[in-house]
């Protein structure tokens, strides 16, 4: 079994925060409120009311001093991201395939997972759920599920689980074996505190990885919360899973995906009929 931290530099690891964290941002916004709570405190005379005029203008300091730290730690590569997504959301193969994306969640935080037949069975990376006592699947317009983890491969960082479901879109399992540097591909996900987020790239090639095998190399916007997304080709068939991001001294920041031929080798895989 390969140790987590022996994973290549994953999306949980390093994402477009580059140097704070989430529970970073959000304290160093709470501590924003604290200041300017104590300042108000300060500046209060007691025999004269606190001018309402003043609090606002607190406040207003408050959130502009926090937005001016977001410079220094968000990339604005996000911007495109999200631009590219609202452009591919108007492709109708694109928005079936939106259908099929799930949320995963555990009580420790979120990823993503994609329906690969109608009786719903979901493809997601290991790493998005073995921290986890429960975990729960949201399937697009039709709501939460709770879900069985029938198996976990931590060697490729897979992991198969099942819902309670019926008629739930799914994805179509392709050959990465036909998969060549220059393809395009695109691929869904819920990266940061966004949901069903589309976007595209190129496959680079194969590269080494911690994992049992080579994994496919992508030049494409990877960030936290794309762990388990479905790398998808332009005949609209599956050939891999994003599980991590790497810097690469020649492509620079690159995502790595799991080949799916990988979970076809598996028991489950041999056996799955996505009919």
């Amino acid at each position: 079994m390969t140790d987590r931290k022996d994973y290549p530099e994953t999306i949980d690891e390093k994402d477009l925060y580059e140097d704070i964290d989430e529970e970073e941002m959000y304290e160093l916004i709470q501590e924003e409120r604290r200041k300017a709570f104590r300042q108000h405190k300060e500046e209060k005379k007691p025999k004269r009311p606190f001018p309402r005029w003043a609090f606002w203008l607190i406040a207003l300091f408050m959130v502009l001093s926090a937005l001016s730290a977001l410079p220094k730690f968000l990339n604005l590569a996000a911007v495109d991201f999200l631009a590219t997504s609202a452009k591919l959301s108007g492709n109708e193969e694109i928005q079936e395939y939106k259908q099929s994306v799930v949320t995963v969640r555990t009580e420790n935080g979120k990823g993503t997972g994609f329906s690969i037949s109608k009786d719903g069975y979901i493809l997601t990376n290991n790493h998005v759920i073995e921290d986890g006592l429960r975990t729960w699947v949201n399937v697009p317009e039709q709501g939460q599920f709770s879900a069985e983890i029938v198996a976990a491969y931590p060697e490729i960082d897979l992991a198969l689980l099942k819902i309670d479901g019926k008629n739930i879109p799914y994805l179509t399992l392709g050959d990465d074996r036909h998969v060549q540097p220059g393809d395009h591909i695109y691929f869904i996900g819920n990266p940061l505190a966004f949901t069903g987020i589309a976007n595209e790239g190129e496959v680079l090639g194969y590269t080494e990885s911690s994992l049992e095998g080579d994994v496919l190399m992508l030049k494409a916007p990877i960030y936290h919360g794309n762990s388990g997304s479905p790398v998808i080709t332009e005949s609209g068939k599956v050939v891999g899973v994003v599980y991590a991001t790497r810097r690469s001294s020649e492509h620079g920041k690159v995502g790595l995906a799991v080949p799916i031929s990988y979970f076809l080798e598996t028991e489950e895989g041999r056996d799955f009929d996505p009919e």
